[in-house]
């Protein structure tokens, strides 16, 4: 039988998040796009973003069929979260146009991630936006996948941070820190420093 969950944050009950989540606003408009497989991951990065901004949302899915007209949503200029050779670095609204972004971002493994774009050809199409000096993830009980992989929560809240300086977003992370703390409790440190070095 499975344990009782928080129906907000998803975890158990007796390690709910909600606490810690804070209600952001921001002038960017984040839309995460959730690969299916992410929904029931234990650290579901992408639904602690959209829980934390006020201006966020979580659509999950592999095919999303209104693409066109959430795109064309009035005041925003959409880019897409995700490196290439033609992603251009973010910069402060204050250095580039003033049109807020609508900032959409693929929540996934890289390879869940590319299938996205794959299967949605307007997210391809869209112009690429990624940063300048990724800060080391947080995420200690993961290795990364290649240098400068960052959680999803982590890319967001340094975007935000960028976009919008000085304004910062890292109490954004302070569900993030609790999980992780929470996990390394559970499995022990000992347990922790043999297979993660215990940094």
């Amino acid at each position: 039988m499975s344990r009782p969950r928080c129906e907000r944050c998803l975890r158990p009950l007796a390690q709910c998040l909600c606490a810690l989540i804070p209600s952001l606003a921001s002038r960017t408009r984040v839309v995460l796009l959730q690969h299916p497989s992410e929904t029931r991951h234990a650290l579901n990065t992408a639904r602690l973003a959209a829980l934390g901004l006020v201006n966020a949302e979580l659509r999950i899915g592999e095919v999303f069929d209104d693409l066109a007209e959430l795109l064309a949503t009035p005041g925003y200029r959409p880019v897409l979260l995700f490196p290439g050779e033609q992603a251009q670095v973010l910069t402060a609204y204050g250095e580039t146009s003033g049109i807020p972004l609508l900032l959409i971002v693929p929540d996934g493994t890289w390879r869940k991630a590319r299938k996205l774009l794959y299967l949605n050809p307007l997210l391809e199409s869209l112009p690429r936006v990624t940063l300048a000096d990724v800060q080391p993830s947080r995420y200690r009980l993961r290795k990364a996948p290649e240098p400068g992989a960052v959680s999803t929560l982590e890319a967001i809240v340094q975007a935000l941070n960028v976009l919008e300086a000085p304004v910062l977003f890292d109490t954004l992370l302070r569900p993030f820190e609790a999980l992780i703390e929470g996990q390394i409790s559970a499995m022990g440190s000992e347990t922790f420093t043999r297979n993660h070095g215990g940094n």
